[in-house]
């Protein structure tokens, strides 16, 4: 059954949600950068961000759960930390995650069209990580977008995981908490990689689900024991990826 679905599905796909997606990715790109210039960043994200996430995930379509919503604080910014298995963990996250925060994304995603340039006018944070030094400069130049409950969201093995496998992950985001005195809010991102796999164009219709764990404090914590944080945070992440 789940065959002959898939097959009728691919008519919907490249025909009506694939050039859908690309028009309205540039309209909402479009309406974040002017919102950025004649309101602020928090607005814009919201609409150029959140909007833009629910429809297309609607037009999909997806259907997200959020378990541990309760253990976010209102007014509070943190440092999330999510593992990450396929392009959809944007859309679940921006969609539903709830709080308002900045991505830090590949620096080569600054060249897409439109896209490029819309998130770098709404704050987001842009790492080159052929680079460690600048990678660490561009962290530490957006310290002032966190704060006042603004977050981050952090996919800290760098990149999707076509295994399905958790990752290593990098210090960066967990330097960066410690630095910013903030806490870390581990995320367990479950289904996205069913939805649309790894370097693939294999898209279907899913369930996803976003699991928000309690936050870590990162107070004992600096360069002599950030990997013990960063350990205590991957098995957070991975505990998640094994319950229902």
């Amino acid at each position: 059954m789940k065959k002959v679905l898939y097959i009728l599905y691919q008519p919907y796909k490249w025909l009506i949600f694939i050039p859908f997606l690309a028009i309205n990715t540039a309209m909402f790109a479009i309406l974040a950068i002017l919102l950025a210039i004649i309101s602020n960043q928090k607005i814009a994200s919201w609409v150029g961000g959140v909007l833009w996430a629910r429809l297309n995930s609607f037009l999909t379509p997806i259907w997200v759960r959020v378990k541990g919503r309760k253990n976010l604080k209102k007014g509070q910014s943190y440092v999330f930390v999510a593992n990450h298995l396929s392009s959809y963990d944007i859309f679940v996250l921006y969609g539903w995650l709830g709080v308002d925060f900045r991505w830090t994304m590949k620096r080569e995603l600054r060249k897409v069209p439109g896209l490029g340039f819309a998130s770098e006018k709404v704050g987001h944070i842009f790492l080159d990580r052929s680079n460690t030094k600048a990678a660490v400069d561009s962290i530490k130049a957006a310290r002032e977008k966190i704060k006042g409950g603004t977050s981050i969201v952090v996919f800290p093995e760098g990149t999707r995981n076509i295994t399905g496998e958790t990752g290593r992950f990098k210090k960066g985001a967990f330097m960066l908490a410690i630095d910013l005195k903030l806490p870390i809010v581990p995320l367990s991102i479950k289904g996205t990689d069913k939805i649309l796999p790894a370097d693939t164009f294999d898209l279907f219709p899913g369930k996803a689900s976003i699991t928000i764990h309690p936050p870590v404090s990162t107070d004992a914590y600096d360069a002599t024991n950030v990997d013990e944080l960063i350990t205590i945070c991957r098995e957070v992440v991975v505990s998640g990826l094994t319950t229902k």
